[in-house]
């Protein structure tokens, strides 16, 4: 490219990475403001304090910060885990078996995948209060698969597709069953594709607030975004804003974290097996 080209390419670049940052940024300018000063409507704060922080971590609002957040991470994780190992034996099938349906198998994910939450979300609360499941780790975790599944069954599939299938044969070849080329050979080679999918998957369960907020109503199982909607500020009149922001940062960091680590992983485990040739 021109010099000309590469400086418009950087500018543009620039200017989507402020547009998209500076959100983030205000938060984290408005988590470092007093009460007092969240009136102002500079940038920065008039005075750093970390008082919003004590509040959700050591302050009133603990009670309510911290119990949600060992919910979240409990049940994102085991959701995690249930939907990777079940999208794994599913997308093997997808790939190497040649079956009736297997496209309809496809279709049907990805249909459930982009199927609207909020409109099952009042069935699920009338039938999780009549068999015991409202307001449990269970009754989360079920509904968070109908989100973390789809999209791990597609990622996956597009990894086990680029797996030589002359490998899987030459471990039965020399004697191997069918479960043992899969477990000890199949599974190794695809580690980077369930890793990925991992993340995404975790992520999916870690945004979620639909089913947070309507399927909890106490610190049993209520998770970190359905618990910022519930903040309360000293007195009525005060807004929880800075409270808020906070709570906002640090649920925010390990996602953050995870993405700057992984980037590489989870770019190629969505575009695995788009091109090819």
């Amino acid at each position: 490219m021109s010099t000309r080209k590469k400086v418009l390419w950087g500018v543009g670049s620039a200017l989507i990475i402020v547009y998209c940052l500076f959100p983030i940024a205000w938060i984290v300018s408005v988590s470092l403001k007093a009460p007092s000063d969240l009136s102002n409507e500079s940038f920065l704060p008039s005075e750093v304090t970390w008082q919003n922080y004590e509040l959700i971590l050591t302050g009133g609002a603990s009670d309510l910060f911290l119990p949600a957040l060992r919910n979240s991470f409990g049940i994102c994780l085991i959701a995690t885990a249930i939907s990777c190992l079940l999208a794994m034996f599913a997308a093997y099938a997808i790939a190497r078996l040649d079956f009736p349906g297997k496209k309809l198998i496809l279709s049907t994910a990805l249909a459930v995948a982009i199927f609207p939450v909020i409109s099952i979300v009042t069935p699920l609360f009338n039938l999780w209060r009549n068999i015991g499941l409202y307001d449990t780790w269970p009754g989360l975790i079920i509904p968070y698969l109908s989100l973390t599944l789809p999209i791990s069954i597609w990622t996956m599939s597009a990894f086990f597709r680029e797996i030589p299938w002359e490998m899987e044969q030459a471990a039965q070849v020399d004697g191997a069953t069918t479960w043992q080329a899969f477990r000890r050979v199949i599974v190794p080679l695809a580690a980077p594709g369930v890793f990925t999918t991992a993340i995404i998957a975790f992520f999916i369960a870690w945004n979620d607030f639909i089913y947070g907020i309507s399927l909890t109503s106490t610190e049993a199982a209520r998770p970190v975004p359905a618990a910022l909607g519930l903040f309360t500020g000293a007195s009525q009149f005060e807004e929880p804003t800075g409270a808020i922001s906070a709570a906002a940062v640090i649920v925010t960091i390990p996602v953050v974290v995870l993405v700057l680590l992984f980037q590489r992983r989870i770019v190629a485990g969505l575009t695995n097996g788009a091109v090819k040739g």
